[in-house]
């Protein structure tokens, strides 16, 4: 008996497309969550909080606004916002909530696998760029592209901007040069390190089939993307800190940030081996097809990937260790290892392969199924807002101990000040955030156990909020 269904999922799963929604569906799970999640949720309500200040105080991309300084402005160097800008121009439409972030990472790192596919399979074929595809959708790809973070969103808009710079390497069309450039440029502007696929470019810029005007096109075109991106982080980033003394990275020199990664060197590797994949069978498929494609003689895929990862260096030096302690910065190297691994994979016979991909798929989605769901532990969180309301206005600035984290004063829906539980026990410090216009001290309970001798404006199981000063 046939059954035309299971006949047309067979011939559906030849195609990167029919991998990309079912994972899209996958990751739908707690799509509306807020960011409570054990990890990265401090970073996830960062983003969140620019983009609600561009919705409620000043809608000009170029100042990004925070919560967590005070009585002060709360303009800070960070990314170019293009990834917070898009959450507020949502939320001007459908009013605020805090998961569109998640959608809309989602919707664009989808569109990305599917570009990066299209790349891969300009060059070493459609086996490998389904394999490739179907290993970095389970990589950490997986739960990074449904967080409120621009990681796999700027990666995402590269790969477009790259595809457009083929195109235009085959066509000399000028206005796919510009959508390169276009796409190119937000893709860096949203997260520095993405800039660095930009040295692949070296590969047509170097070869002799490419004639000088398509060379002088892609030089235009990198000058452009390289001048936008030096104008945000080395130019107006600068300038933010200098005028508001706000500054969310810290790039370090290449000696300090060498020294920092070997120092810190088993959580150095550990981003390679485990934090790229989440998968020790695919990183041991990456380490087989280095072997693979030297032997092979794949010359310009051993040229890529070495001339990229010699690039790559250069960022994860001038990160140092927050390379090493934050997995979020293997994202723009991971689709490269993605490409080696499917070379691998291809090379076995198609139903070991498939077995292999499956393992690799079951391995990678079960060691970041955690990240999709809220545990009981965090939901009080959730309520901050409304309690706050309760007993202040939105504009009464409030200190709460979330150690620098921006996670409660921005579930608070407050300006402030995040501490650390030892300034909440330190007298002078209180007096001195007090006289900055602090009105109220909203306790976590979970992190501290102390006496206070401030009048007691509300209490239950899990915060206490003291009043502070003269209204």
């Amino acid at each position: 008996m046939k059954f035309p269904i299971l006949q047309y999922i067979r011939n559906a799963s030849g195609s990167i497309i029919f991998w990309i929604i079912i994972y899209f569906l996958i990751r739908l799970i707690g799509i509306t969550n807020p960011p409570l999640e054990s990890v990265h949720n401090w970073r996830q309500s960062f983003t969140c909080m620019i983009a609600r200040n561009f919705l409620e105080i000043n809608p000009n991309i170029l100042y990004p606004q925070i919560d967590m300084t005070g009585n002060m402005s709360g303009y800070v160097g960070s990314e170019f916002p293009i990834f917070n800008y898009i959450i507020f121009l949502v939320a001007r439409i459908c009013g605020y909530q805090h998961w569109y972030g998640r959608l809309i990472n989602l919707i664009i790192s989808s569109i990305g696998i599917y570009f990066f596919s299209f790349l891969t399979e300009k060059f070493l074929g459609k086996k490998v760029a389904i394999a490739s595809g179907i290993i970095l959708l389970s990589s950490i790809w997986f739960s990074f592209s449904r967080k409120i973070m621009p990681d796999t969103f700027s990666v995402s808009l590269m790969f477009i901007g790259l595809y457009f710079c083929i195109s235009y390497i085959n066509k000399g069309s000028r206005f796919h040069l510009w959508l390169f450039i276009l796409f190119a440029s937000l893709g860096s502007l949203a997260k520095l390190p993405t800039i660095t696929y930009l040295s692949l470019l070296a590969i047509p810029l170097f070869s002799n089939n490419q004639s000088a005007q398509i060379k002088k096109g892609l030089l235009l075109g990198i000058f452009i993307v390289t001048s936008f991106t030096a104008a945000w982080y080395l130019y107006w980033v600068p300038r933010l800190v200098e005028n508001y003394h706000n500054q969310l990275f810290y790039p370090k020199s290449i000696p300090e940030g060498f020294l920092e990664l070997i120092r810190d060197w088993p959580d150095t590797l550990e981003k390679f081996y485990f934090s790229s994949f989440h998968s020790f069978i695919a990183f041991a498929c990456f380490l087989v097809g280095i072997y693979l494609v030297i032997r092979d003689k794949k010359k310009y895929l051993v040229i890529a990937f070495f001339l990229y990862f010699s690039v790559f260096l250069v960022v994860m030096m001038k990160f140092g260790n927050f390379f090493s302690s934050h997995s979020y910065y293997i994202i723009p190297f991971t689709p490269l290892m993605a490409v080696i691994a499917g070379y691998t994979v291809i090379r076995i016979p198609v139903k070991f392969y498939i077995l292999l991909l499956l393992a690799i798929a079951i391995e990678g989605i079960m060691n970041q199924q955690h990240d999709f769901f809220i545990r009981k532990y965090q939901s009080y969180k959730i309520d901050l807002e409304q309690i706050a309301d309760s007993i202040s206005n939105r504009n009464d600035l409030v200190i709460i101990n979330d150690k620098g984290s921006p996670q409660l004063l921005y579930l608070a829906h407050r300006k402030g000040w995040s501490v650390d539980d030892e300034t909440v026990s330190d007298d002078k410090k209180m007096q001195s955030l007090t006289e900055s216009g602090a009105r109220y001290l909203i306790i976590d309970r979970k992190s501290f156990k102390g006496a206070l001798d401030y009048p007691l404006v509300y209490q239950d199981d899990h915060f206490t909020v003291f009043k502070l000063g003269s209204p």
